[in-house]
């Protein structure tokens, strides 16, 4: 297909997604409006089958999926980080459930390469996904590469209603100890960080010198890999990277926000997740539809039970516990929306509002920094080389 083509064609179908993710408030995710459209594309020959390969958006994405981890470790704060680190333990502990639960329940419904497909996707987001692709198809199973993908798309689905219902009641006590003044309300203080705290010289603050440090992170990730035979996984090493540089201040937080192909970057890395689509029947497609449905049953069963004890253990209410183990399956801007939402659904005027709002964002901000973004990408990098 004609190069041109094949990239207008997918900035089409994600301007449709995005549209009907935003009218719909993230009920209906992007990457379900996407995967339909795909799957419907490719099954009825409407797209060719090298739709995603002649657009150059997936050799673009399989080449900058290293320079997205390395800006999501310049996104976390070890000082916030330290300020909740009841709320990253019991993160932690919901991905721990996840994987329990499907590890010693899910292995007697599921193939151990679909429950180790399931862990990565139930506990993380799109690079988790790519992590499983790549030992899946590296090893030729096509459909272990697509399970993921489907997750991914129903996610939102499952996983907004119950965070819903659960931070509402959550709300619901907060202003109960408000109104009656057992609640200390502290002045939240905001930290605007500048966007140039970087000790890195003007030359390569530009979009070329940002990607080329970066770049450089990459490869010496990659390196280390390589010397430590995968012990030391690279998306791993990359994380971590990006984490020390952030906090030594070699780089300015969110490194890669703001240039010029950040968003070309991202919309390459989404495209990834497809590429299976393209070659699996529907068959086999229909066949994933008992898999999927057992996965999620028992990876979030597995992710409430573990977070509800933990929370328990560390003086956490058990919705906000809960809450906190369900944000493995949606990550941020979701726990911003939904906190915000809970909070105005049940406060009855500002100061409610804002007291309910306080004790209930910064846990499930931090919530999916600690689940989504390292827990299960680090969990993921060491399960995805048993795939065979």
């Amino acid at each position: 297909m004609n190069p041109v083509t094949a990239f207008t064609i997918i900035m089409s179908i994600w301007v449709i997604s995005d549209f009907v993710s935003k009218k719909t408030k993230s009920l209906i995710s992007s990457l379900l409006v996407a995967s339909i459209i795909f799957l419907i594309g490719f099954k009825t020959n409407v797209f060719p089958e090298d739709l995603l390969s002649s657009s150059s958006l997936l050799a673009l994405g399989q080449t900058v999926v290293g320079f997205i981890i390395v800006h999501i470790g310049t996104m976390i704060s070890l000082d916030e980080l330290k300020k909740q680190w009841k709320t990253v333990v019991i993160g932690v502990a919901a991905v721990a459930g996840i994987a329990a639960f499907l590890f010693f329940i899910g292995s007697f419904f599921l193939d151990e390469n679909f429950v180790i497909g399931a862990i990565g996707a139930i506990s993380g987001g799109t690079i988790s996904i790519i992590i499983v692709q790549e030992s899946a198809l590296a090893s030729g199973l096509v459909l272990v590469a697509v399970f993921p993908v489907l997750i991914a798309a129903f996610q939102g689905l499952i996983g907004f209603p119950l965070t819903s219902l659960i931070l509402r009641k959550e709300a619901k006590r907060i202003k109960g100890e408000y109104r009656t003044g057992a609640l200390k309300v502290e002045k939240v203080e905001e930290h605007h960080e500048e966007a140039s705290k970087t000790i890195l010289p003007k030359a390569l603050q530009t979009t070329a010198g940002t990607l080329f440090v970066v770049g450089i992170v990459v490869m010496l990730s990659m390196y280390i890999d390589g010397i430590t035979n995968g012990v030391l996984n690279t998306f791993v090493v990359a994380l971590l990277f990006g984490i020390a540089l952030r906090t030594f201040g070699v780089v300015k937080p969110n490194i890669l926000s703001g240039i010029d192909a950040y968003g070309l970057m991202m919309l390459a890395i989404l495209i990834i997740i497809f590429g299976p689509l393209a070659t699996s029947s529907v068959e086999d497609l229909v066949a994933l539809i008992g898999p999927l449905c057992i996965a999620f049953a028992i990876g979030v069963t597995g992710s409430v039970a573990f977070s509800a004890i933990m929370g328990k253990i560390l003086g956490y209410s058990i919705s906000m516990s809960i809450a906190i183990g369900l944000t493995t399956l949606y990550g941020f801007p979701g726990t911003m929306i939904l906190s915000q939402e809970a909070a105005r659904s049940v406060g009855e005027n500002e100061q409610e509002i804002a007291a309910i709002e306080g004790q209930i964002l910064p846990k499930m901000i931090i919530a999916g920094f600690s689940t989504v973004t390292i827990t299960s990408v680090v969990l993921t990098s060491i399960i995805a080389e048993f795939i065979h």
